[in-house]
């Protein structure tokens, strides 16, 4: 249920509104926007008389919302949640009108190579380092990354470089190794591992969560929720192509998704092109449609040789390649955003 409050309600008014709530057994999420304060209502509302809380002074209208995903919903939070990440000498926005790029190799191999790419995405102005240090693999013989051992080289390339970290948790045992990384990746295999979502909402840490491959908009947003009803609303979606009957990429880049979900929540939305496509070809493209669509950022594997790397690089950029790419995607951005302020002023 939503309650949208009138233009500056009574203090004393709004207070025990809230607490009768509470004595409902409601939880109440307050969004306070430009004009209005929205109060989100969960728990069982179905007793709640709808007519005798329209009649209140201080509110404007209420709704039933029929999703069932309430705190990722937007007509909880109308305004577009902006996640901070990092500390205050390197702290980066996600979301909020900035462009996110989050760029480093698929899988840490070697402490060269992860302060070669390290220090080269920063340069090309990426904001963020991507790496893998568990690696869920299709095969059980494929390289299943260096574990521990990998969390500790991007920590070093953390100091190196000053990027804040995001790498992928497999499972809850591994938590305690996770210290550093300023960003915890839900991989798409582990989208509707609900015991471990239930945990990373006990956590005070962002959530990058991926779609799964097979998974509906709806269904990703409900895994969200099981983020954000433990307590962590600071969940980013992550589109990251979805199975189709289509051969000639590894996976369908559903860009349509950002749109959407656009609409129905106001998380941050990143794409991942590398995954999507698994062409290195592809991705440059791809990441420039997905700015265009209106994604707030992007993650992207960049290896020094992918020729030699250990984990996917025919889908991996060159350093080089990255730079090209990193200011093409600043100029678009610019762009969308000039464009969405003449339509604002029109």
């Amino acid at each position: 249920m939503i309650i949208v409050l009138k233009e500056n309600p009574d203090p004393s008014q709004l207070d025990g509104l809230i607490s009768w709530l509470h004595e409902k057994g409601l939880q109440v999420h307050t969004s306070t926007g430009e004009s209005h304060i929205v109060l989100g209502l969960v728990g069982d509302t179905a007793s709640m008389d709808i007519d005798l809380i329209a009649a209140l002074d201080i509110v404007q209208s209420v709704k039933r919302v029929q999703e069932p995903y309430k705190k990722a919903n937007r007509k909880f939070n109308p305004e577009d949640t902006v996640i901070q990440v990092g500390n205050a000498q390197n702290s980066v926005q996600i979301g909020g009108g900035t462009l996110t790029i989050m760029a480093g190799p698929c899988s840490v191999e070697t402490e060269e190579q992860i302060l070669t790419v390290a220090k080269a995405v920063k340069q090309s102005g990426a904001t963020m380092l991507r790496g893998g240090a568990f690696k869920p693999r299709t095969s059980p013989y494929s390289f299943q990354g260096k574990g521990v051992e990998g969390l500790r080289l991007l920590s070093l390339a953390k100091k190196a470089t000053g990027l804040p970290i995001v790498t992928e948790l497999m499972e809850v045992q591994q938590l305690e190794y996770f210290e550093d990384v300023d960003v915890i990746q839900v991989g798409a295999r582990n989208m509707q591992n609900f015991n471990l979502l239930k945990e990373l909402g006990r956590q005070n840490k962002p959530i990058l969560l991926k779609r799964g491959m097979s998974a509906t908009l709806e269904e990703l947003l409900m895994s969200a929720e099981y983020v954000m009803s433990e307590g962590n609303e600071r969940v980013i979606l992550c589109e990251r192509g979805i199975r189709t009957f289509e051969t000639a990429t590894r996976n369908t880049l559903d860009l349509s998704a950002v749109p959407v979900l656009r609409r129905l929540s106001h998380l941050p939305i990143i794409v991942d092109p590398s995954h999507a496509t698994g062409k290195a070809a592809l991705v440059p493209p791809m990441a420039v449609a997905a700015v265009a669509a209106g994604a707030d950022g992007l993650i992207i594997e960049v290896h020094n040789d992918p020729q030699h790397a250990l984990c996917d690089g025919s889908q991996s950029l060159r350093p080089e390649v990255f730079d090209t790419l990193a200011r093409k995607l600043s100029a678009i951005h610019k762009t969308m955003r000039d464009l969405e302020k003449m339509e604002k002023a029109s």
